[in-house]
């Protein structure tokens, strides 16, 4: 990639870092470097107004399943607009789009989810299920049950509800926040971080004791729901040990709490499975979604509610005092049923073709093992997670200072290959449409980025 810079992206750099306050950003280091300028994508690539391809191995932000420009989904979502752009499903009003899509959804969806609840983005539907579990047990008059129960390191959104619910404390203390009856368990089921020398099955019990003992604590009756994501994302991409959660499930069922699956990253087809609950063998009771419902084309997000929880809410015969303008939006819904119709007729997951991809995907990831910056790489479906160590042996971790996850990530960029970096651990998570050649050139240019990383830290 060039150095020098089109007076064309410098002026909208300069216009950006004067209007656009970005989200999670010191905003001062983007006015002094210059934002990255995306002017469009397509397919598994973006292109910056320098003109430079970039493999999106983040998917957006953990979110295009079928690529980007697809022809098909841009008509689908100008011919929505010419016919219906807009109207709310309040005053007894609904839609073809609308209806269609909740119903596809609980096609997909695992166990005995009856009911979906549409929002914008994957923070309001955590908002949106926060108050509905609330409501729910107030309908089921024990309304003392109002506590909710997460997980260090887990991440749940920005909003006050959603970032409360996260366990990614440096979100906490600008916003006064957490709010009243959310607890966090921990350590967080890592077993590469947090595993010691425990055996897998030993580190998994402790992770699942640890989510009893809280409730124990609390008291069971106290308790509202527990929520997880089902492989953690912006903590880490970090796959569960083998049985947690079933074990979890079986918790949550023994003292009657809701079990919540939060599925805004691994939700359709993330994990090889159409969601992450059905690849781990659990049925929720509530499901949050969003990202790849439409793959990014517009935003959309839903709360899927199951058994005696749908039953309840939906038989009730108060108010449901809840809503937003664009629940439901019809030309949102339009594109998220024809991301759904691509996904399977092209067979992005649950196929053997797609199969034989997280494969070729988790066995080349596995090659930069012998890396000398590399602890361990881990992958589950078509996430992956690379951990950057200064000693492989003990583990041992760069101090913060170094900021080497960050100096990674600016390597990765600059070589073609947008990689994500959480602290020290580098993150992937490419488009569902990604091929055989393209995993390997992104395995290629991660690997050129750890080396000009390696340069930095020893000179």
């Amino acid at each position: 990639m060039t150095d020098r810079l089109s007076n064309r992206t410098i002026a909208l750099q300069q216009q950006d870092a004067k209007y656009h306050l970005h989200p999670f950003m010191e905003h001062p280091n983007i006015a002094r470097v210059g934002a990255r300028m995306i002017e469009r994508a397509e397919g598994a690539y973006i292109f910056d107004t320098e003109g430079n391809r970039v493999l999106d191995g983040m998917a957006g932000l953990w979110t295009n399943q079928i690529g980007m420009g697809r022809p098909e989904m841009v008509e689908t979502v100008a011919t929505t607009m010419r016919e219906l752009a807009y109207y709310n499903t309040f005053f007894y009003t609904s839609h073809p789009y609308v209806s269609e899509l909740a119903e596809k959804i609980i096609e997909k969806t695992p166990g005995d989810i009856k009911k979906i609840h549409f929002a914008c983005s994957g923070s309001e539907a955590v908002d949106t299920a926060y108050k509905l579990v609330k409501y729910y047990w107030n309908l089921k008059d024990q309304p003392q049950r109002k506590q909710f129960i997460s997980r260090e390191n887990a991440y749940h959104g920005s909003t006050t509800v959603a970032a409360s619910l996260c366990g990614l404390t440096g979100m906490h203390p600008q916003f006064d926040l957490p709010i009243e009856g959310i607890h966090h368990v921990g350590p967080a089921p890592h077993y590469y971080n947090n595993g010691g020398d425990m055996s897998k099955e030993e580190f998994c019990d402790m992770c699942v004791q640890a989510v009893e003992d809280k409730i124990l604590e609390i008291g069971p009756k106290n308790v509202a729901a527990f929520i997880g994501e089902p492989v953690m994302g912006a903590g880490g991409m970090i796959p569960p040990p083998d049985g947690y959660w079933p074990k979890i499930e079986a918790i949550c069922r023994r003292y009657g709490i809701l079990l919540w699956c939060d599925e805004v990253i691994t939700g359709w087809g993330r994990t090889g499975d159409w969601f992450g609950a059905s690849h781990f063998g659990v049925e929720p009771d509530i499901i949050t979604m969003a990202k790849g419902l439409t793959s990014g084309y517009q935003p959309l997000s839903a709360v899927a509610l199951g058994g005696d929880l749908a039953d309840t809410i939906a038989t009730s015969e108060d108010e449901m005092v809840h809503g937003f303008t664009y629940s439901g939006h019809p030309v949102a819904c339009a594109a998220a049923l024809k991301n759904i119709e691509i996904l399977e007729r092209e067979g992005l997951v649950g196929t053997p073709q797609q199969d034989k991809k997280i494969v070729k995907f988790n066995e080349a990831l596995r090659t930069l093992s012998d890396h000398p910056l590399v602890g361990e790489t881990r992958s589950i479906g078509l996430l992956g997670a690379i951990e950057i160590v200064k000693n492989k042996q003990t583990r041992e971790r760069y101090s913060d200072a170094t900021n080497i996850g960050f100096k990674c990530r600016e390597h990765s960029f600059n070589n073609g290959l947008v990689m994500r970096n959480v602290g020290n651990t580098m993150i992937l998570c490419p488009p569902l449409i990604i091929t055989d050649d393209q995993i390997t050139e992104l395995i290629t240019i991660a690997r050129l980025a750890l080396d000009r990383t390696l340069q930095d830290v020893t000179g």
